[in-house]
């Protein structure tokens, strides 16, 4: 039984979450689960986070909400559209690539991924709500360290998309963790692609 199983055509969107356009295995997983899931007959809008223009930083936090670049509107859009939502990008630090958490920063914001409560006098009160509950989430993260390592030596490093930026919007959310990808043999990464083509395949 499969995570999200569903036998109807999705409506998915994919972000490759790299920064650099260059060839990289990020690249190549999500052009294989893109592949695979348009020729299953799921209809896909893709983002490369290479190919997207915007300020990544908050100047002054939330106090002032700057105004929305053309391509961080049509992420938002696409965002609400979508059934499913992939992210694939590799670790660094421990945690998403800067680019990455820049887009959730200036993307993410109240009346479009939630609103915080508020009491009758329009003062903070206990609880959210979540904008995009009833979505999918698919998250593919790629680490030059095996997973289980990182995780021992400092944490659950993605608990900050997984449950702080999706979960709080209301994504159901699965996780893929590959690597040590930069010494892995090739069967090995065979695998991860087999897996992630899998995954596109079956709308997940």
């Amino acid at each position: 039984m499969h995570f999200f199983s569903d036998p109807r055509p999705k409506k998915i969107v994919i972000l490759c979450g790299h920064p650099d356009k260059g060839r990289t295995f990020t690249g190549e997983l999500t052009l294989l689960y893109e592949t695979a899931a348009r020729a299953a007959g799921h209809e896909v809008k893709r983002f490369n986070l290479y190919d997207m223009r915007f300020d990544p930083i908050l100047h002054q936090g939330y106090k002032v909400i700057q105004e929305l670049e053309p391509d961080l509107l049509k992420f938002q859009e696409a965002v609400r559209w979508c059934d499913h939502f992939v992210i694939l990008y590799p670790v660094w630090w421990s945690s998403m690539p800067a680019l990455l958490k820049g887009l959730f920063d200036r993307a993410w914001l109240p009346g479009f991924a939630y609103n915080m409560r508020k009491n009758k006098q329009g003062t903070p009160a206990l609880g959210w709500r979540k904008r995009l509950k009833g979505k999918t989430a698919r998250v593919v993260v790629v680490s030059g360290t095996q997973p289980f390592f990182i995780w021992l030596l400092f944490g659950d490093y993605t608990n900050e998309i997984k449950r702080a930026v999706l979960w709080f919007a209301g994504f159901k959310v699965k996780m893929s963790r590959f690597g040590p990808n930069e010494i892995a043999p090739e069967w090995k990464k065979n695998e991860w692609r087999k897996k992630v083509a899998l995954l596109g395949k079956l709308g997940e």
